[in-house]
């Protein structure tokens, strides 16, 4: 079954609708009931999500995976990406680790059970969009009523990325702050010009100070994960073509991930950033900021984590692993 899988090409800049059909055709064939929430990207390239349902009731488990993979087009092997090929007793092909091939386990396992023999209802859900901005998953949590009846019924959720079968309870989160400083382009041996590198300079002078305090201070730390600390990288591009020309804009782009314990770094930084004067833009495109917990340590989950808001607490999402793989 994996191997069906992996034939089809669902790199994410693509159509998933041909694979998301064949998942729901499996589904259906193991007696799922099947919801399609489908969309189109902001590309306009159509997408397909599917949710399926397997007995009756509320709450129960739910797991959830993703059907578009990454590109390939730096595959090295003598076999195409989606030429599926067995080397060794493993399965080499785009998509069969992550996450095509855990996708094919749970239909598997789901021939084992019928709607009469559970207790309670087990869901699959399949999104698209993970590899590249969680469209997918934001569609789920805004129009699937399976997933609404998730929520309700409070459903312990698995997802079967892959962790070296390692059971993983927890997950950082992401925040993206985008800095702009306008400056006037004007030839550098004239007084014309207004540089707008110099302009973010003071920004970035702050910026360094919170990246020091975020490595030395225990409390933006979380010794549960490796490395601790935040990962904190800044980028910095003004896009001018000649160097005797005053660049007209500064973009600085800081990113860090953050867990629940610690997330109000990211509205830290903006009070750091709006004290100084209106010189700069800034836009704020936060992922997830709850922890990701396994049916181990909760029961339910959070359609706001779901839908890459997360909760802006020291509290922990009850069910937001699925953030990760219905997207990332």
């Amino acid at each position: 079954m994996t191997a069906e899988l992996v034939r089809f090409d669902s790199v994410s800049s693509r159509s998933n609708i041909d694979v998301t059909d064949h998942v729901e055709q499996l589904l259906q064939q193991r007696g799922f009931v099947t919801e399609r929430v489908d969309y189109d990207d902001p590309r306009g390239v159509r997408k397909g999500n599917v949710v399926g349902k397997l007995g009756s009731g509320l709450g129960g488990m739910a797991y959830f995976a993703h059907t578009d993979v990454v590109p390939a087009d730096n595959w090295a092997l003598s076999h195409g990406p989606f030429e599926p090929t067995v080397r060794d007793g493993k399965l080499y092909g785009r998509g069969s680790c992550d996450m095509k091939g855990s996708l094919a386990c749970a239909l598997t396992a789901a021939e084992a059970y019928s709607k009469q023999s559970l207790d309670q209802p087990f869901y699959i859900g399949v999104t698209a969009d993970e590899e590249v901005g969680m469209y997918g998953a934001k569609i789920v949590a805004e129009r699937s009523e399976l997933f609404a009846e998730m929520v309700k019924g409070e459903s312990r959720g698995i997802i079967g990325e892959p962790t070296l079968l390692e059971v993983v309870y927890a997950h950082k989160g992401g925040c993206v702050i985008t800095v702009t400083s306008r400056g006037k382009a004007a030839h550098s041996s004239t007084r014309e010009g207004i540089n707008a590198n110099m302009a973010m300079i003071p920004f970035l002078v702050d910026m360094k100070a919170l990246y020091e305090e975020t490595n030395a201070d225990k409390t933006w730390q979380n010794d549960e994960f490796d490395p601790p600390t935040l990962c904190w990288n800044i980028g910095i591009n003004d896009h001018t073509r000649a160097i005797n020309i005053t660049p007209p804009q500064s973009i600085c782009t800081v990113y860090f991930h953050q867990d629940a314990g610690n997330s109000g770094l990211c509205n830290h930084s903006l009070i750091r950033c709006w004290s100084r004067p209106p010189v700069v833009k800034l836009r704020r495109r936060s992922t997830t900021t709850a922890t990701l917990c396994t049916p181990t340590r909760s029961r339910c989950m959070s359609k706001s984590a779901l839908s890459l808001q997360g909760r802006r607490g020291p509290e922990r999402s009850r069910m937001a692993p699925m953030v990760r793989c219905l997207g990332r």
